[in-house]
């Protein structure tokens, strides 16, 4: 169970065996956080070279259907604590066959650069030449054409928004996955590091051959043979637009409504039936539910069209479509792709935008802030030009964008409708409280820690006490630990039942029990808590802004005083934890 080392100021390059870490967190985001808190300083700048880049990938990766993900952990230039992601795509499985379960890497290389890692090699390649380049896509069309081991290989790369350090830059994962949220790409920027190829030759370790053999069919089965997984195939998460439409669950125009008048026409369904070329699917993933669309754009009237291929999801539609007032699929697509191509994360900068909307229909800010620019909900031309400011930040208003919604409210006014939980803008749920409380006090910020967009709409057909849901949401955030250790694919963690991970875990040759799968989780989370507490991170701090109560959810209006009950609650079971 290898990690690999790499310093980017001194090419120092060397790796190291971590059994301690592989046996007692088993991979994934148990050792990647182990590996954070060991290699980032207390309070350190997060643009600073003394901020490491962690990518993990977990024992199951690459050996087991739907098990394709990466996480990579650093400290946030966005919310100055835990960064927290997870990406698809070749990378993983890249990390498995290179023979690197981690990589650490830390340092400021004196030049843009990028890194090949050849199995146990690395290489120091000069960046110069695609610095600057204007579109992520492009950069990896052109590593393809020189990097090794196609097929087996993984390109991920920055775009202007992260050599610009915009804090809620993304990375590009194999052109259509992406390190979304919390501003991976401004860490990379700051680094001089462009991007990372990685291709290796190594097979995976199999301690009994039948026993992985009968593993894998079972979960292939389950998988492949039943409807489980169908509506990721067939519409992937976008199917989720209608039914929180209905529900009054989708986020619309900056969160001023929960319903969208236009959500039909952007919708999964529509898009699979007007606007879908084919379905991608990770390595090892058997489900393909990447959903490609295609949109001919004329270079100018009269002449060729060029055909755009354009990866689309729940959350970029949301936040580049119902949030921003945008009607129809082409408009919406063509901000998703020019927000790509920047290599901006799409809910950070839908949040910004909505933010500065509604910011300019106040007269908080001018055209003169805007340089021009009509801001307007569904104006998604006035957006497209928008996105490219705040990559180039020519003025203090876009400076302030660049830095996400909390900043530029804090420096402009606005504060009570910038749809900020904790530094990080809202995901696309509207659903009630536990969603609420899951975001805020996750231990990454994240609608995915604990999904309590999912327990809102379970509660709308019965009811919780608030103890009962904060232990709800606790327990979903100790499994997902422990889920994200492995790492699985959270589409299919309904398939990964205990005693069928246990199973595949012990073809492996590593001998863990269903019993001690959620006390591995509880760790993990505490080693999370820990270090986000130790960056400063108080759950007393948050200021949950207005509109979050003012807008009425699936579940209602949402009370204050109920919310701040729960989150003390949720705080009493973490500080027993943590003693």
């Amino acid at each position: 169970m290898n990690v690999l080392y790499i310093n980017l100021g001194n090419r120092e390059v060397y790796q190291e065996e971590r059994k301690d870490l592989f046996e007692k967190y088993i991979g994934g985001v148990g050792v990647g956080i182990s590996l954070l808190m060991e290699n980032c300083p207390k309070g350190v700048d997060p643009l600073s070279p003394e901020n490491p880049i962690i990518l993990s990938t977990g024992p199951l990766t690459g050996a087991f259907p739907t098990c394709t993900k990466a996480v990579a952990l650093f400290k946030s230039p966005l919310t100055n604590e835990l960064g927290e992601s997870y990406a698809g795509g070749r990378l993983g499985a890249a990390m498995r066959f290179s023979g690197n379960m981690a990589i650490v890497i830390k340092g400021k290389s004196d030049r843009p650069v990028y890194l090949s890692i050849q199995n146990e090699k690395v290489y120091f390649k000069d960046a110069r030449s695609i610095w600057g380049i204007s579109s992520a896509y492009t950069v990896g069309k052109i590593l393809r054409d020189v990097e090794p081991a196609p097929g087996r290989r993984s390109i991920i790369r920055i775009g202007p928004a992260g050599e610009n350090l915009v804090r809620y830059a993304n990375v590009n994962v194999d052109t259509y996955r992406h390190f979304g949220r919390l501003g991976l790409g401004a860490v990379f920027g700051s680094k001089n590091l462009k991007a990372i190829a990685i291709s290796g030759s190594k097979d995976l370790p199999m301690e009994d051959k039948k026993g992985y053999l009968k593993a894998y069919k079972e979960l292939y089965d389950v998988i492949v043979n039943t409807d489980s997984l169908n509506k990721y195939h067939d519409y992937g998460t976008a199917i989720n637009v209608n039914p929180l439409n209905q529900i009054r669950g989708l986020p619309t125009r900056n969160l001023k409504s929960s319903t969208f008048e236009y959500a039909e026409y952007i919708s999964g369904e529509h898009l699979a039936e007007n606007y879908m070329a084919k379905h991608i699917a990770c390595t090892a993933c058997p489900v393909g539910c990447i959903h490609i669309a295609t949109m001919q754009i004329p270079f100018a009237r009269g002449f060729e069209f060029e055909t755009k291929r354009i990866p689309y999801d729940y959350e970029p539609i949301f936040a580049l479509g119902s949030l921003l007032g945008i009607p129809l699929a082409e408009q919406v697509l063509s901000l998703i792709e020019s927000v790509d191509h920047l290599g901006l994360d799409a809910m950070s900068t839908g949040t910004t935008l909505s933010w500065a909307t509604e910011a300019y229909e106040n007269h908080l800010i001018s055209k003169h802030d805007t340089l021009g620019i009509d801001l307007a909900f569904g104006n998604v031309e006035a957006y497209k030009k928008a996105v490219q400011y705040i990559v180039k930040m020519p003025n203090d208003f876009y400076k302030a964008l660049a830095k996400g919604e909390t900043a530029a409210a804090q420096k402009f006014g606005g504060e009570e409708y910038a749809l900020s939980l904790g530094g990080l803008g809202m995901a696309g749920y509207h659903t009630g409280r536990a969603n609420l409380i899951g975001h805020i006090a996750g231990p990454r910020h994240g609608h995915l820690d604990n999904a309590g967009y999912s327990l809102d709409q379970k509660l709308l057909k019965g009811k919780l006490r608030e103890t009962e849901i904060v232990s709800n949401l606790l327990r979903e955030d100790y499994w997902r630990c422990f889920a994200n250790s492995l790492v699985i694919c959270l589409f299919a963690r309904e398939v990964y039942t205990p005693e069928r991970i246990e199973k595949a875990l012990n073809s492996l040759g590593i001998q863990k029990e269903v019993e001690e799968f959620l006390g591995i989780g509880k760790e993990i989370f505490k080693i999370k808590y820990k270090f986000k507490t130790r960056e400063g991170f108080n759950l007393d701090a948050i200021r949950i802004p207005k509109r979050f109560f003012e807008t009425e959810s699936s579940q209602g209006k949402l009370n204050e005083i109920e919310i701040k009950n729960m989150l003390d609650t949720y705080k009493t079971e973490v500080i027993k934890l943590l003693e």
